[in-house]
């Protein structure tokens, strides 16, 4: 059955808006777990194992822990573009997403909104320590250059992009036809290119990276990481 949902992001309750969003980062995970983990493809949001917990609820635990406003949420998509348009070899895989999301949520509140929480509690909520937490913001706000603001109508093109390509394809936005895409068209239908910034297209990180540069090579840090992956993996 087919669900209504309001033309305005602002609108939209806010569990249906973390599903969405959710549903959007499960798809791009998918995909970027096929693709092999490099040495030189490491960041500091790289995890040694994939978190336990489901995206959906995670973004539920920040939502019901911290009072993060809908915009923030939002945002996360277009920092995913930004950082992926200047980092290549970045893909948000089970290994950096939800590092990548706490970070996202800490960076946006603190930046657009009156009232936030402290790093000690978002740390406590993200699942990880608050020193750890204090690294990945800085290293956040100087992947996307300190661009932590983008306008009202960029995010609104999200969340309809949200609602148009959800798996289910039961939600739709009061004044469309129907509700339209579902998971067996969702490939034709995305943007694949990589986004420019300021303002890349909605979706232009669900299909990143499939053309790697092949000259950047990777650093001691990178190869020492990348090599106690391994050895986990041993485990």
């Amino acid at each position: 059955m087919s669900e209504e949902l309001p033309l305005d992001f602002a609108q939209v309750p806010m569990d249906i808006l973390v599903i969405l969003i959710a549903d959007m980062l499960d798809r791009l995970m998918a995909h970027n777990d096929l693709i092999p983990l490099l040495p030189e493809s490491l960041t500091r949001f790289h995890s040694r194992t994939a978190p336990s917990i489901s995206v959906l609820d995670y973004l539920r635990r920040i939502v019901r822990y911290t009072n993060v406003e809908k915009s923030c949420l939002l945002l996360t998509l277009h920092y995913i573009d930004q950082i992926c348009a200047r980092m290549p070899r970045f893909t948000l895989s089970s290994l950096t997403c939800h590092r990548f999301i706490i970070a996202s949520i800490t960076v946006s509140s603190k930046g657009l909104c009156d009232t936030f929480c402290t790093n000690n509690l978002y740390a406590k909520v993200g699942g990880i320590s608050v020193s750890e937490l204090n690294v990945l913001e800085r290293e956040f706000l100087d992947k996307i250059d300190w661009r932590i603001m983008c306008t009202r109508d960029l995010l609104q093109e999200y969340y309809v992009n949200l609602v148009r390509t959800h798996t289910s394809g039961k939600y739709y936005v009061i004044g469309t036809q129907s509700s339209v895409g579902s998971a067996s068209d969702d490939g034709d239908e995305m943007d694949t290119t990589q986004s420019r910034p300021p303002t890349p297209a909605v979706g232009s990180a669900i299909l990143i990276d499939l053309n790697r540069p092949v000259e950047v090579k990777p650093t001691i840090e990178q190869n020492m990481a990348f090599a106690a992956l391994q050895e986990l993996d041993k485990d």
